[in-house]
């Protein structure tokens, strides 16, 4: 028979918190500025590259691109009571070896980042699903194409000259269609015209949409939002979307029926997405379109996700 000690009264309970955790993993280049050391490695291969990091252990690497985003996830935890709200994993293609760095510099900038796979140059999309994360970022768009495919929300971080946010609110944007939504929308205007489009979305108002890539990572973040009160929340949602009015009531009814909370919802009719981000103040923005993309990360950090019609 198991002692009290083997079955403590809260174990389930603890359990069924860190099920509920958000779990973000992330690459190394996305973390942190690896630029030089990439371009070396791509230029003179991996025994120069071992050699460079191995010099260069003690040298601090400066933050990259998602940064400040994994500050902003890492410091919701003091908000979270006893038990942590979110956790980030470190995925890198580095070896333990050269990845030394790396972890010199989480410890550095004070990172709550404790788990982490090295792959030595092997796709680092294999330990997305063990470690149960609900969001992947990488630079590498080989492992996060892996990562889609799988079924983990996923996006390419791109280089960015953003300015950092000064707010301490975590405020993520997303793109609708073939990002929260299926891409549907999007194939028919693509092959039948705008009109088409906005008679098929008049039509099936009622019809919910379908569920894109991010429908999960949007699912667990609004869990992690609906602990906190809605007028002091540390975290705030935006939907900017080139969709306009008559094709933004399906969209409204179909995130009523998720029971998902989105704070803001910016319908633009083809707008320019980056000015509008700014004003949002984006830590990071997700968008299947490349050109989206290419104009949003002037604005804000961005992440590309390569799925849908917009990337066949």
């Amino acid at each position: 028979m198991n002692s009290p000690e083997d079955n403590p009264p809260n174990a389930h309970a603890d359990a069924s918190v860190r099920d509920n955790r958000l779990v973000v993993a992330i690459s190394s280049r996305a973390l942190f500025d690896m630029g030089d050391s990439h371009e070396l490695f791509e230029r003179d291969g991996l025994d120069a590259y071992r050699a460079y990091q191995i010099e260069h252990e003690d040298d601090l690497l400066q933050p990259g691109v998602a940064f400040p985003l994994v500050q902003k996830l890492l410091g919701l935890n003091a908000l979270s009571g006893d038990l942590p709200a979110v956790e980030v994993i470190l995925l890198s293609r580095n070896s333990g070896d050269t990845g030394l760095r790396i972890f010199n510099a989480i410890q550095h900038y004070g990172l709550g980042i404790s788990r982490a796979a090295f792959t030595s140059g092997a796709p680092t999309s294999d330990y997305i699903g063990p470690f149960k994360a609900d969001l992947f970022l990488s630079a590498n768009a080989e492992d996060v194409g892996r990562a889609l495919r799988a079924g983990v929300a996923a996006a390419t971080i791109l280089p960015s000259t953003a300015p950092q946010r000064s707010s301490e609110q975590l405020r993520i944007a997303f793109d609708g269609d073939a990002v929260i939504f299926g891409d549907e929308g999007e194939r028919v205007s693509r092959e039948e015209g705008l009109d088409a489009f906005h008679r098929n979305e008049s039509e099936r108002w009622a019809e919910p949409l379908s569920g894109g890539p991010f429908r999960g990572f949007l699912a667990a973040l609004h869990r992690l939002q609906a602990a906190f009160p809605a007028e002091t929340s540390p975290i705030r949602t935006a939907l900017v979307t080139a969709r306009s009015a008559p094709a933004h009531k399906r969209v409204i009814l179909t995130l009523r029926r998720w029971g998902v909370r989105i704070d803001e919802a910016l319908f633009l009719g083809g707008r320019d997405k980056g000015p509008f981000l700014d004003a949002f103040g984006a830590d990071i923005f997700f968008d299947d379109s490349p050109a989206n993309v290419e104009s949003a990360r002037r604005h804000v950090a961005t992440g590309h996700v390569p799925h849908g019609v917009s990337n066949l």
